[in-house]
């Protein structure tokens, strides 16, 4: 037992050289090692005994080094990208560029109708809370796959198959992301989504062309449809204009008529109040006016006799034919008498 403690004091009293500045330059280089930067896109989360202890910006940074604190910088301009229900190149190395490969297991849906299709989309996002991104959700990405597919599916099957198809793919996207952000801020994952694009959106490949057919009829119902339209719309206002015309020219002409015959019934009601006062010289006015508005009228065939010729003549003379029995000449035409 003395010889054991003598033993000890002896290495107790023992300097080994330098033994002091190797301590100092260990500790040192501990020290360093919490020195970090983040990056202008990055955000650094430092943890102390692997607790969320606060959150840094770009720049220069310490913290107290391994194993009391550790940090993780996480860029969060990055936009990230994640394939549902195909995978590209850019996810999968096997395929060259330009390629994809159908995944049915995450792309058939059924819609409102009870049909089935193929849906292909894609998701951008970015972290918007570098916090919440790390510590509140175990595997972020896998989360925000299966909420892609959850509101896609939700979306779709409220739905019939020609939306989805044709005509409402933009609505469907819209209230899919609007869905899916619901989500994922219920979850408070710290993600943000940029983006949702349909990247294809088709029937089962074993009905496609039964579907092709009802597209392509579809389509020319239509075209038919538009053209009956425009043919409406250009015929219409064309028979409405000359149904217009037609009442306007009506409208004048019985305006005509009437003024014509009120202005007849006052100018025989003048003559008639004339006859009344001189009955010889108003007769023989009117057949005055009579004969010089039949002579000067050229458009009517004249034939002038003379009193004896009148005496001669038989009883019954066409005379609607014998002027066209004869040579036409200009001026009035004579029988037995001058004109």
């Amino acid at each position: 037992m003395d010889e054991f403690s003598e033993k000890l004091k002896q290495f107790k009293n023992f300097k080994f050289p330098g033994f002091k500045l190797l301590i100092v330059a260990v500790v040192v280089l501990w020290l360093l090692t919490g020195i970090f930067i983040v990056g202008p896109a990055e955000r650094g989360v430092v943890k102390r005994f692997g607790e969320f202890n606060r959150e840094t910006g770009p720049g220069l940074h310490y913290h107290v080094p391994y194993p009391i604190e550790s940090v993780i910088t996480l860029n969060v301009d990055q936009v990230r990208r994640i394939e549902i229900g195909f995978r590209s190149a850019s996810q999968d190395r096997n395929f060259q560029q330009g390629q994809t490969r159908s995944v049915e297991d995450e792309s058939l849906m059924l819609t409102g109708d009870e049909n089935i299709v193929d849906v292909q989309f894609s998701i951008q996002y970015q972290v918007a809370d570098a916090m919440s991104y790390l510590f509140n959700v175990d595997g972020p990405d896998a989360t925000v796959k299966s909420a892609a597919e959850a509101a896609m599916r939700e979306v779709i099957g409220k739905n019939r198959i020609d939306a989805a198809l044709t005509t409402d793919k933009q609505r469907i996207m819209n209230q899919t992301q609007e869905l899916m952000q619901h989500i994922l801020d219920m979850y408070q994952t710290g993600i943000l989504l940029v983006n949702l694009q349909m990247q294809n959106v088709h029937p089962p490949n074993e009905v496609i062309d039964a579907f092709k057919d009802v597209v392509s009829a579809r389509e020319d119902r239509d075209r038919l449809r538009n053209e009956a339209e425009a043919y409406r719309r250009d015929i219409l206002p064309r028979a409405k204009g000359r149904a217009e015309a037609m009442i306007r020219e009506a409208e004048a002409f019985k305006a005509m008529q009437v003024l014509g015959a009120e202005g007849d019934a006052s100018r025989f009601k003048a003559v008639a109040d004339e006859y009344k006062k001189a009955k010889d010289v108003t007769r023989t006015r009117l057949y005055l006016e009579t004969m010089e508005h039949v002579l000067q009228n050229p458009n009517t065939e004249k034939l002038i006799l003379s009193d004896d010729a009148l005496q001669k003549a038989v009883p019954y003379l066409p005379l609607g034919q014998l002027p066209d029995a004869r040579p036409r000449t200009g001026g009035a035409k004579t029988q037995g008498g001058a004109q």
